[in-house]
């Protein structure tokens, strides 16, 4: 076991892009190379930069990834704002997409704030 796949917030970050994966997979299919392509890029590059940053040597370095992370998180949430308002996706399924960003993003704003406080 890789020591990034222990963290809880990798962990959720994988239910997280799993939970985008099936928001989008009934978006329209001419939008396949639109917002189905780019909020599924963005969901997998939140625990792919947490475990990216989990590799490095530096604990700056892995903050840096950690805010990689949370950039991607923020553009789901800013593409799924569009999404909603196209009608790709209900309110119901929005809010629950929403929250379980705001999860996600405590999470790595914690897991930030540990890793620095830990040099």
């Amino acid at each position: 076991m890789f020591n990034f796949e222990k963290l809880e917030t990798w962990q959720k970050a994988i239910v997280f892009a799993d939970l985008v994966y099936e928001m989008t997979c009934n978006f329209p299919s001419d939008e396949r190379f639109g917002p189905t392509n780019q909020m599924r890029r963005a969901a997998v590059s939140v625990s792919s930069n947490i475990a990216e940053g989990a590799a490095c040597s530096s604990k700056n370095d892995y903050a840096r990834f950690l805010e990689i992370a949370t950039g991607s998180l923020f553009a789901v949430v800013s593409q799924s704002f569009i999404g909603q308002r196209q009608g790709f996706f209900s309110e119901a399924d929005f809010k629950r997409l929403y929250a379980a960003a705001e999860e996600q993003g405590k999470m790595l704003s914690g897991l930030r704030r540990s890793v620095l406080e830990s040099t």
